[in-house]
């Protein structure tokens, strides 16, 4: 079951996150301002009392696009779909919220998340080099969300993009 993130869920997400990365980690205080901030969402995947992954959006105020920050599903979880339905739901509540665009990050390094993001119909659109903490180079990728359109003409509101 996909819900929103609740403040007991803090540490549990704190355990999932220090499995799931090396670096560029979440701090316990990201989490707590995350689950209870208007500008975010924390949606988590949960199969009875535990945790099954987590993703996080940000929204900006007057902004069509939407910003998946972080994705993380429990190893013993991988496999099951659990990733796809998160990013599901994430898009599901970014157009809720009025966004037309997702965007996002992926370490060129990171097969599974590559895979699940250009699976789900995510395009790729610019490389950032030196990106995290170690230097190693993210690959920058959207999606429109609802009909037709190119995601690139959608959701711009003439800052900086998500």
């Amino acid at each position: 079951m996909t819900r929103h993130a609740r403040p007991g869920d803090v540490d549990a997400l704190v355990s999932l996150e220090h499995a799931s990365f090396r670096g560029d980690r979440l701090t316990r205080r990201s989490f707590v301002r995350a689950v209870s901030s208007a500008n975010a969402a924390v949606l988590v995947e949960v199969e009875g009392a535990g945790l099954l992954g987590y993703v996080l959006l940000f929204f900006r105020a007057g902004s069509g696009v939407a910003r998946l920050y972080s994705v993380a599903v429990d190893a013993a979880a991988r496999g099951r779909g659990v990733g796809r339905s998160l990013v599901a739901a994430a898009e599901r509540e970014a157009a809720r919220r009025g966004r037309t665009v997702m965007r996002l990050e992926v370490r060129e390094d990171n097969d599974a998340s590559l895979a699940l993001f250009r699976g789900s119909g995510y395009r790729e659109f610019a490389r950032t080099r030196d990106y995290y903490e170690d230097g190693a180079t993210a690959l920058r990728f959207e999606k429109a969300l609802g009909r037709g359109g190119d995601a690139r003409d959608r959701g711009r509101s003439g800052r900086k993009a998500a």
